[in-house]
């Protein structure tokens, strides 16, 4: 254990020094999704959720959310959790008719209570990328209206955000569709990537794979370029931008700087496209999910001397904002497992094992359910960036993904294993 966390295993008394075994896991899936099971808003799509998981209807309904929703418990669906189907089918039809833009196609990235769309918003990749996962799982959880949602969505998703000529991504189109924006963006990427392994997994169609492989390629060529600090944002021509939002480092979505949480991210991402393509997949992936983990761990766990990953650097790997938030711990529970899974090397269990006892040492709330999405530096609740519980998506994901293969993608390794096939 590093220097700085020594306590985290004070009050852990479920939890093993290897991590927690699969019984704790599946309780632990089962708590987070029971917390969810209100997310329903009254205008259609799922809303955000405060502290108590109570919808928040001071707040737009976001597709983000809403597709976050149907997936998680989508999953929720597929492992026999009694209400997820309700609340997953409620969100599919948010996504069918609240948050769809029936004019011009595609998804809004939010309306408010009268379902008119926030304004200054236009078509994002990080939305249409997270419609196209929510309807691959639900897809597989059988549930109504996925085909049809499915086969809109990755019509939307081929023929406006995913660019043929450079193998990558736009971003973000103005609403009619009539020009994209001139900024490009790494997350949308990586949630792209994620999106079209399961698309894939889900419709047979090799083209969706070969497309993540492409976008597997491009991180490997960041990370090499960059000592394994990811670049997050460009310009149109994919000129990196290193510079963007210095003065707003801590945006939620767009962040000056390297953020960890992302490189712990595509760590793992990289290990499924290997899985997933086989031969097929791009050179380099297994070296560089090393150096994005190990990079993220250096620069970010512990780096102010108190425990949590901090959420940016900047390019040295200085911290530049210390806050912790709870998708960041989630996904290098995730890589660690991922990555343990892939060499069977000691020194990622080590670090699995640490980072779930300092999930429970911090950030799981047993007294109001979920996690605590925001932590200061001294790992005290706040909520500057990120208000209420919104999202179960990373902290659902963290407690299922070490439990199962690295391919195929999660809700159909999830279906198979329910049905008594090869799991974890």
């Amino acid at each position: 254990m590093r220097p700085g966390s020594p306590c985290l295993t004070a009050r852990v008394s479920e939890l093993s020094a290897q991590g927690p075994d699969e019984e704790w896991l599946d309780a632990e899936c089962r708590r987070l999704l029971r917390f969810g099971r209100r997310t329903a808003h009254p205008s259609g799509g799922a809303a955000w959720l405060d502290d108590d998981g109570a919808p928040d209807l001071s707040r737009p309904v976001h597709t983000w959310i809403t597709s976050r929703t149907v997936h998680v418990f989508g999953l929720g669906t597929l492992l026999g959790v009694e209400g997820s189907e309700v609340v997953a089918t409620a969100a599919i039809d948010g996504l069918r008719t609240t948050l769809h833009d029936d004019e011009h196609g595609g998804w809004f990235h939010a309306v408010d209570a009268d379902g008119v769309p926030v304004e200054g918003t236009g078509k994002a990749c990080y939305d249409h990328a997270f419609v196209m996962l929510a309807a691959s799982t639900a897809v597989v959880a059988g549930l109504s209206g996925a085909r049809e949602l499915l086969a809109e969505a990755t019509d939307v998703f081929a023929r406006r955000f995913f660019d043929d000529a450079t193998g990558r991504v736009y971003d973000e189109w103005d609403r009619t569709w009539s020009a994209p924006t001139p900024y490009r963006g790494l997350n949308a990427t990586m949630h792209s990537l994620e999106a079209l392994l399961a698309v894939g997994d889900v419709t047979g169609e090799r083209v969706w794979h070969d497309r993540a492989a492409a976008l597997a390629a491009f991180a490997v060529e960041l990370a090499a370029g960059h000592d394994g600090r990811l670049p997050e944002h460009f310009g149109a021509d994919w000129s990196v931008d290193l510079d963007l939002n210095r003065d707003r480092p801590d945006d939620p979505f767009k962040p000056f700087g390297a953020t960890p949480g992302h490189g712990l991210e595509w760590s793992r991402l990289l290990l499924h496209v290997e899985a997933t393509l086989g031969d097929r997949a791009p050179s380099g992936l297994l070296p560089t999910s090393r150096v994005l983990f190990d990079r993220a761990v250096a620069d970010g766990w512990a780096a102010d001397g108190a425990p949590g990953f901090v959420y940016t650097t900047d390019w040295t790997g200085a911290p530049v904002v210390r806050d912790r938030f709870h998708w960041v711990v989630a996904e290098g529970i995730a890589a660690a497992a991922a990555l343990h899974r892939r060499t069977g090397e000691t020194s990622y269990a080590d670090r699995y094992a640490e980072w779930w006892a300092y999930v429970d040492a911090y950030v799981r709330d047993l007294e109001r359910g979920s996690w605590r999405h925001e932590l200061d530096p001294s790992n005290r609740p706040q909520a500057s960036v990120w208000p209420g519980k919104p999202d179960l998506y990373h902290a659902v994901q963290a407690t299922l993904l070490p439990r199962l293969p690295l391919a195929p993608s999660l809700a159909t390794a999830v279906a198979v294993s329910a049905r008594g096939g090869t799991g974890a």
